[in-house]
């Protein structure tokens, strides 16, 4: 079809796969815990833990809940995501610190010091499994930390085989419904259900666990010096990461001496 020189061409819209799904969107520039190494993660998230471990007072771990906290829309994580993740996490928490209000003696401030800590502790490691491809972390766990092959390959293993479980969990329910084993309204069915989709679970999970360390095995993994298709780069954000985490640290644990409430594990 031919057009004249002054008519303008109306533009084609985003293609799509064959499949009918939208294009990629573009990565978020404000997302850099996204690309962040992953041995400056662990790392970090590990320095958290040594930090709150040996304090019980709900101002040090609260100080780094909130720096947390803020490090979230930096993560690139979908807010559809967060709550589901978060809702448990939370929970979780409130749990632990209603049981050491009513069997614990060190009163509110105990318990909402342990709530605070558990989940001061358990958000950057949640983070760090969010943001951090599994490949890129088995790579940065050998390269950068220099953990020995083997276990690092497992822990890449084991991330990858949690969709494949899912998976099996979702087809065992189908099974059962299939062959009428459905609990309907009883709670007691319910739970002998649960039950048995936990057991199945689990001894397709060894199997499946057996047959991957035979073939990894087979291939030669961890069994001597390799070479990697990838390098684990280190950046000064990364460096950056490790020296942020370390100061607010300090600081938390500065806030809680100058406020009087800082309460060591052993006092």
């Amino acid at each position: 079809m031919i057009r004249s020189a002054g008519e303008e061409v109306p533009r084609r819209p985003p293609a799509r796969d064959p499949g009918g799904a939208a294009p990629p969107e573009e990565p978020d520039a404000r997302a850099w815990l996204v690309r962040a190494n992953p041995a400056a993660k662990v790392v970090a998230a590990l320095a958290v833990v040594a930090g709150l471990v040996p304090v019980v007072d709900p101002v040090t771990s609260g100080a780094v809940l909130a720096a947390a906290v803020l490090v979230l829309p930096f993560a690139g994580l979908q807010r559809g995501l967060l709550l589901p993740l978060g809702l448990p996490l939370l929970l979780m928490g409130a749990s632990i610190g209603v049981v050491t209000l009513l069997f614990g003696d060190g009163g509110p401030a105990a318990a909402l010091g342990t709530a605070v800590r558990l989940l001061a502790i358990a958000l950057p490691g949640m983070l760090v499994g969010l943001t951090s491809d599994p490949t890129e972390l088995a790579d940065a766990l050998v390269q950068r930390l220099k953990v020995p092959e083997r276990p690092a390959l497992g822990v890449l293993a084991a991330v990858r085989l949690v969709p494949l479980l899912a998976a099996q969990w979702r087809i065992l329910g189908l099974a059962r419904r299939a062959r009428g084993l459905e609990a309907g309204r009883n709670p007691a069915t319910a739970l002998t259900v649960f039950a048995g989709k936990v057991f199945a679970l689990l001894v397709r999970s060894i199997r499946t666990g057996t047959q991957l360390a035979t073939a990894m095995d087979a291939r030669s993994f961890g069994g001597g010096r390799r070479t990697h298709a990838r390098v684990s780069r280190w950046r000064a954000a990364d460096t950056g990461l490790l020296a942020g985490t370390a100061a607010v640290l300090c600081a938390a644990h500065g806030l809680s001496l100058a406020l009087g409430t800082w309460t060591p594990l052993f006092s």
